[in-house]
């Protein structure tokens, strides 16, 4: 494999070809068709999954050298923008998957090589996906600490895992599951165990019935004494070789994927608000909305924020994919103000359109239920701000020792 996937070295910047925005124009359109019926229903969109295989996109971030197209995140972040726009929770299920696609790719990956080349394969072969399962009934999200409940018991020949996981995006259609546990040990060790979804004694509740992205298939998932063989232990480490987190680059590609989706899902708003506002004239005014200046100016507000957003995350994809990612605290703040800036712009919105745009038979109604689902994603809004305060006060303490000596 190239070694310059395997260390995250920077990647040449690829332009995209007319063919390619063509492509993903098309996508967003079809998408888009479907989205009302699939949030009605919450019903799993696997005929979207099946186009985005059909155009090679489930497995664009495979490296090359394993038979994907090697997308850095700038090319990433094109695809779920589209994706998102047309319809957010298939971009939601694909961003999952490219996340743990370019996991196994990074130098620090422990995964033995078969079985990593395994999940890249199954991706362009089949347009295979997959998830991590971290969250749990009692533990929450790992990414505020304590140990899983989920516990892998070894065994002669391999490992028995039992335990009960929950937002299991993907779930309906998922191939690979990267679920994280603990060892039955003395001294446990916590990390990641690959369990195929096929595999014996795993069980699906399906519970999903959320506020926004209802399509995502993010049900819970029991494992009840799941036999695994012993390499399917692919990451396990002493818990504290985890308290330093994901690292920079992990950081800047879930912060730019959740950033373009939800920002995608802003964009589709404002692409339904102006025609509205153009075409809509009141008895009382005699002409259309867009005539009123005060339409005007939040409009203008509405792409000023939209401009921020793009300025945002170019930044953030430009430093990663040349090689220099922030830190996770900076990408954290990019999550902040991104989601913030798209949940604002679709209130903007709503603000404009008042019961027209809070109608179901509207897709503004389902824009903000959607964009609302951002605040739930690591890093949490409460945990990005805490830990910029917190090296605020560290830089000021290390410039007053400095003073000092």
């Amino acid at each position: 494999m190239n070694s310059s996937l395997r260390s995250g070295a920077a990647l040449p910047t690829r332009s995209p070809s007319l063919a390619a925005e063509r492509q993903l124009a098309e996508l967003t359109a079809r998408f888009a068709a479907r989205a009302e019926a699939l949030d009605r229903t919450a019903a799993f969109p696997f005929e979207n999954l099946a186009d985005l295989h059909a155009a090679g996109l489930v497995s664009a971030v495979v490296p090359a050298a394993a038979g994907g197209s090697g997308a850095p995140l700038a090319e990433a972040r094109r695809i779920i923008a589209a994706v998102a726009e047309g319809e957010p929770s298939t971009a939601l299920v694909l961003t999952m998957t490219y996340l743990v696609h370019r996991s196994l790719a990074r130098a620090d990956s422990r995964w033995a090589p078969a079985l990593r080349d395994a999940v890249w394969a199954s991706a362009v072969a089949d347009g295979a996906l997959a998830n991590s399962l971290r969250v749990e009934p009692e533990l929450g999200s790992p990414a505020r600490g304590g140990l899983p409940d989920t516990t892998a018991r070894r065994v002669d020949d391999g490992w028995r895992l039992t335990g009960h996981k929950l937002y299991t995006t993907g779930i309906p259609a998922l191939r690979w599951l990267l679920v994280y546990g603990r060892t039955h040990e003395p001294e446990p060790r916590v990390g990641v165990f690959l369990v195929p979804r096929d595999t014996p004694g795993v069980r699906v509740i399906e519970s999903w019935d959320h506020l926004g992205l209802r399509s995502s298939g993010s049900h819970e998932v029991v494992f009840d004494d799941v036999w695994l063989p012993a390499d399917h232990a692919v990451d396990i480490r002493p818990p504290s070789a985890w308290h330093g987190g994901p690292d920079a680059d992990q950081c800047a590609w879930m912060v730019v994927l959740l950033g373009a989706l939800y920002d995608g899902v802003a964009r589709a708003a404002r692409g339904w608000l102006l025609p509205f506002l153009a075409n809509r004239t009141p008895g009382s005014l005699g002409a259309p909305l867009s005539s009123l200046q005060r339409v005007q100016q939040t409009v203008g507000e509405i792409d000023a924020l939209l401009w921020a957003n793009r300025a945002l995350l170019d930044d953030l994809v430009r430093a990663t994919d040349e090689g220099r990612p922030p830190s996770a605290a900076d990408s954290g703040l990019v999550k902040f103000n991104v989601t913030g800036n798209a949940i604002r712009v679709v209130e903007l919105a709503l603000q404009l359109t008042g019961n027209h745009g809070l109608s179901r038979r509207n897709p503004l109604e389902r824009h903000h239920r959607n964009v609302l689902c951002s605040r739930i994603h690591t890093p949490q809004n409460d945990s990005s701000l805490t830990a910029s305060g917190k090296a605020a006060f560290a830089t000021l303490a290390q410039s007053a020792l400095a003073a000092v000596e």
